[in-house]
């Protein structure tokens, strides 16, 4: 008897599988019929193979990821008081999210910096203040977030010029460890691609490894996605752009064995009538975020586009974490799909189209120069309005929004504040990159018509 089951089978090839599908469809063409292309460009096949493999296959090594909660740091004692509960029920990362400076010692009393991953997001830029945080928390496991070009990218403006902020970002660097917080967050609300999201966040962060050319500060990037809802997609996204990562560095002679990711479900088709199926949507986000390989996942509040946080909303999310952490055995699974001929497959698609999207940039002059020319800004309107068309015709379908909604869904009296696009009049230096939910134009006709 046979030691493998496998020998007792025939082995049959592509071609074949092919011709036999080509008979079954009885004179239709097998092009026109089963292959279909997404608006990246990538074909998707009815079947793969080893042959689709193209060499992609992962060495990355296992790991639990970790479970974060965004906190406003409003007042230092509520953000303590929050924070230290979140821990207690399940988290062992926290994102404080701070737009003035604070009383660090009160936020951060009593939370064990070497079990507990901390992210900082500052929206402003206090450069001694800054400092003076990372030197008082002096963790391995702090990562600051104060991203300028994200800053210039999203409201047309720097904090305060070019010069200043370059010259007040590089004190930060030179002083803290992971200090280089790349938000490509922007560029999926905002509607782009994942071709275009993965070359803009490989472009944008090539901007810093440029003006640091003369040292190695590889080690003190992280990476923060909004996960989209095509899940195997998604899962190739993050894949592709370790790839992309690791083939950047080597160009400057850089190398890394570990890219940091912090994901979170994306705020695009998210909605406020039938808000439960959030909490399906950022489900599935959030497994492939766990299966691309993220560092940590941020899950998002089923109510978080109409509500202020609160503890239950909160609890929630952790909980959908937890779950897929404990009970569903994705504990350590960024390598579930390594071998999966359709994923690796996808993820070799994506990279190769970022990458030529990435090359043109660079021809262009940089992230930077594409960014004041318009035409980054231009590329992701085009994309969004693409996919504006395609779910205002029920192509993109949300369920319980622009399909089978509940007309007796009132929702006036729950939102908590502005939940749209909100214009303000103001003199940019570019023209800004604007995140926009799918459902907004339905959601204010169908509110207007509540009263």
């Amino acid at each position: 008897m046979s030691n493998s089951l496998f020998e007792q089978f025939q082995t049959t090839t592509a071609a074949a599988w092919k011709q036999k599908i080509q008979v079954d469809l009885k004179g239709a063409d097998y092009n026109d019929t089963l292959l279909w292309k997404s608006d990246e460009g990538i074909t998707v096949k009815p079947f793969y193979t080893k042959e689709d493999r193209k060499g992609t296959s992962s060495s990355e090594k296992e790991f639990n990821f970790n479970i974060s909660q965004s906190i406003f740091i409003n007042d230092p004692t509520i953000a303590n008081t929050i924070a230290t509960n979140a821990l207690k029920k399940g988290a062992n990362a926290i994102e404080f999210i701070a737009t003035e400076k604070f009383n660090y010692q009160t936020v951060f009393n009593s939370i064990d910096l070497s079990k507990t991953l901390i992210y900082l997001r500052f929206q402003f830029l206090d450069t001694t203040f800054i400092n003076e945080v990372h030197n008082y928390l002096d963790s391995e496991n702090c990562y600051i977030q104060v991203d300028i070009i994200n800053k210039l990218a999203g409201t047309g403006n720097w904090f305060e010029n070019i010069n200043n902020d370059f010259s007040n970002f590089k004190s930060i660097v030179n002083n803290c460890t992971n200090s280089i917080g790349i938000d490509s967050t922007l560029y999926q609300n905002a509607g782009a691609t994942i071709t275009q999201q993965l070359a803009y966040t490989l472009a944008h962060a090539n901007e810093y490894l440029n003006h640091f050319e003369q040292d190695d500060i590889s080690a003190k990037f992280h990476f923060t996605f909004a996960m989209g809802s095509n899940y195997f997609f998604e899962i190739a996204k993050l894949k592709a752009f370790k790839q992309l990562w690791e083939l950047l560095l080597k160009e400057y002679n850089y190398s890394t064995d570990h890219v940091h990711i912090f994901a979170q479900p994306s705020l695009r088709n998210k909605t406020i009538y039938d808000y439960n199926t959030n909490m399906l949507r950022t489900t599935s986000e959030c497994m492939s975020a766990i299966l691309g390989g993220a560092t940590t996942v941020n899950n998002l509040s089923y109510d978080a586009v109409y509500h202020k946080k609160n503890e239950f909303g909160e609890r929630i999310a952790r909980n959908q974490l937890l779950i897929l952490q404990q009970e569903s055995a994705l504990e350590s699974a960024n390598t579930v799909v390594n071998g999966s001929y359709y994923i690796e497959n996808l993820t070799h698609q994506f990279a190769e189209k970022a990458l030529s999207i990435f090359k043109t940039i660079e021809q262009g002059g940089g992230f930077l120069k594409q960014l004041k020319d318009g035409k980054i800004q231009k590329k992701i309107e085009e994309s969004a309005t693409q996919e504006q068309e395609k779910f205002d015709n029920q192509e993109i379908v949300l369920l319980g929004t622009n399909k089978l909604s509940n007309q007796n869904d009132k929702m006036q009296e729950e939102i908590e504040f502005y939940p749209f696009v909100k214009t303000n009049i103001i003199k940019t230096l570019i023209p800004p990159i604007i995140n926009k939910r799918l459902s907004e134009n339905y959601e204010s006709n169908r509110l207007k018509e509540e009263k």
